[in-house]
């Protein structure tokens, strides 16, 4: 079976709901494609962060005074269930509504706004579910490697520990509709993601900076080669990053 075939089975997979004799023949499949694999990984992500604490909605104190009100005013054990049930409803949809927000464009973005919040929302995805690396290594000589046969290009694999940049690792992910590398720096207590993937034209060098849900966002082309670094840093010490890597 090719992508085609196998692609609407994903959602099925991540789920857990995909019958053995298809699950067997999507895992073999995913082992020789990196693009599928990494679409079962933003699946995963996105399903772990369903489950997290940090995404649960507590309703304004109004709200929940006129909940309470609702069910001493009743005696009527039903009635106490639907009340726990509506209140169910609301923290689901209102986390529902957070990871909508996050993933998902509005209608009208452009392209350039919609590869910033796909940016940023890899860069969440990957804390929530703690999966910042496939690869962890502070050794460039193992990060660099490891890319080889996953991706059409080679990205240029720097360690600026040093100059208080450690590398922690690298892993694959899907940005832009496709395949694209991760680098992951550390700055203090501070993750920098950077998103790496060919251009096609040749690069003017010049940086932009961007800022997208408290997250410092800066572009830059180098060596044919686009490189997004997002982060919560300042964009003073982003941009000391983007320099380093532009040496």
């Amino acid at each position: 079976m090719n992508c085609a075939e196998l692609r609407p089975l994903l959602q099925a997979y991540a789920d857990r709901e995909l019958d053995v004799a298809n699950s067997l023949e999507l895992e073999r499949h995913l082992k020789a494609c990196a693009g599928c694999a990494a679409e079962i990984k933003s699946l995963q992500a996105l399903r772990a962060a369903f489950q997290s604490s940090e995404l649960a909605y507590r309703a304004p104190n109004p709200l929940r005074k006129e909940i309470r009100k609702m069910v001493r005013a009743s005696a009527d054990a039903n009635r106490i269930r639907e009340s726990q049930w509506i209140w169910k409803f609301i923290a689901a949809g209102a986390t529902v509504f957070a990871i909508l927000t996050l993933v998902f464009r509005p209608a009208g973005i452009s392209d350039s706004d919609r590869l910033l919040n796909e940016a940023v929302a890899g860069h969440v995805r990957s804390l929530l579910a703690d999966h910042l690396t496939d690869v962890l290594s502070s050794d460039q000589h193992t990060v660099k490697p490891w890319f080889n046969g996953k991706l059409d290009f080679a990205p240029d694999v720097k360690d600026f520990a040093a100059q208080g940049y450690p590398l922690v690792g690298g892993r694959l992910d899907y940005l832009g509709g496709r395949n694209v590398a991760v680098l992951v720096y550390q700055r203090n207590k501070h993750f920098i993601n950077v998103f790496i993937w060919p251009v096609g034209q040749a690069s003017s060098g010049k940086k932009a900076v961007e800022y997208l849900r408290g997250y410092s966002i800066i572009n830059r082309e180098m060596g044919g080669l686009r490189y997004c670094f997002v982060s919560d840093l300042n964009e003073k010490e982003l941009g000391d990053l983007v320099n380093l890597a532009g040496q």
